[in-house]
């Protein structure tokens, strides 16, 4: 079966595609096969009211029931584009969607506790428009038997990257960074996975700010920087960084108030110094992670990242050599053959694939659920 995964993550810069090839062998997914994957930047616009969405004080619901319909057809005018350039067709689409909000932890709410999350993206439209079903709308499904709706893509992670003698921590930095620790050997009860905090979220939103520019380009504005020691610590003090895991975190922890906090941390400093400091924020708080809660379990040797931020020399740069103190080498998911970019989008299509055959695919170590789960809804065509 090819499966089409789409994934637009918590930076919001866009739409990754991936289309891929699965197939059932003993009654258990193989290993994805990549047939190729495609970006598709969202327009100025379009971003702009995807992040006045996320986290907002109030918002027109016509709006965001407008939003989510635009988003559906997006998505589709994604799929078909990657499948032209591709020549192939999809049998099913898994279609993440874009959060706008995620609370994974119960709070009071009308004289209920409830946790929520919402991705929003229709769903019948991607079906619709595509010629295919399409699985959206993953997580909770993970939350209604008691999970914190993520991480999910521990199940990606598990499948391919998991060895009888080397144990790995599988590490993707989006807009938020988060890892899965697979001890050698182990199975998968045995999984580690949780948020360990930003990842370009706090990059991209100071370089916006102080230079109006959506990213830190190759790391290049960092590299000119110098790293304030004394901010970081401070900010390693955010109650975030000492909860146990499961934990996930958002624009909710580290969105415009944040980053406001951080940008006056970092005073009249120069701009480079602020993007430095907060790249090393970001590599600092994953470190912390490794560190407090994933060595003292078990002995690791390689760390593998994805996302975004493997394109950043500057972060990776500074990742490795925090970890060589932690003797833990540094690879790359295209060393595994799955590009660090559509690694996300690679795990929704096998996520959709699973719950096509009725088959759960959250893990429950990783996101605190009371047992696995079927994830995701139907939309036929």
């Amino acid at each position: 079966m090819i499966v089409a995964g789409v994934m637009s993550g918590t930076s919001a810069d866009g739409i990754n595609v991936a289309l891929v090839r699965i197939q059932t062998r003993r009654g258990a997914s193989g290993k994805p096969a990549l047939i190729g994957h495609a970006e598709y930047p969202y327009a100025v616009n379009i971003r702009r009211a995807v992040l006045a969405a996320m986290n907002a004080q109030s918002a027109s619901v016509a709006d965001l029931s407008r939003l989510n319909f635009l988003l559906g057809e997006l998505y589709a005018d994604a799929v078909l584009a990657t499948q032209k350039r591709f020549r192939v067709k999809a049998d099913l689409v898994g279609c993440h969607g874009q959060t706008i909000y995620h609370q994974g932890e119960s709070a009071p709410y009308l004289g209920r506790t409830v946790a929520v999350t919402w991705q929003t993206g229709e769903g019948a439209v991607v079906a619709a428009r595509v010629g295919a079903p399409c699985v959206s709308d993953f997580r909770p499904a993970d939350m209604a038997v008691g999970g914190k709706g993520a991480p999910l893509v521990p199940f990606l992670d598990y499948l391919f990257y998991r060895d009888s003698r080397v144990g790995r921590i599988v590490q993707n930095i989006g807009g938020i960074a988060n890892l899965t620790a697979i001890p050698a050997g182990a199975g998968p009860e045995k999984v580690i996975a949780f948020d360990t905090g930003p990842g370009n979220m706090v990059i991209d939103a100071a370089m916006e700010r102080l230079f109006g520019k959506r990213f830190d380009r190759g790391g290049r504005v960092a590299a000119s920087g110098t790293v304030d020691d004394g901010a970081i610590a401070k900010l390693m003090r955010t109650p975030f960084f000492r909860e146990k895991p499961p934990k996930t975190a958002g624009r909710e922890e580290f969105g415009r108030e944040f980053v406001a906090k951080f940008v006056r941390l970092c005073g009249r400093t120069n701009k480079a110094n602020v993007a430095a400091t907060a790249t090393a924020f970001t590599v600092r708080s994953i470190a912390d992670a490794v560190q407090r809660f994933v060595l003292r379990r078990a002995r690791f040797a390689e760390m593998v990242v994805s996302g975004g931020g493997a394109k950043n020399p500057t972060l990776m740069g500074m990742l490795a050599n925090e970890l060589s103190t932690l003797g833990v080498a540094l690879r790359t998911s295209d060393e595994f053959g799955i590009p660090a970019e559509a690694k996300e989008a690679v795990a929704f299509a096998l996520m959709a694939y699973e719950t096509w055959h009725q088959r759960p695919s959250n893990v429950p170590s990783a996101t605190g659920a009371k047992r696995s789960a079927v994830l995701g809804k139907i939309s036929y065509v």
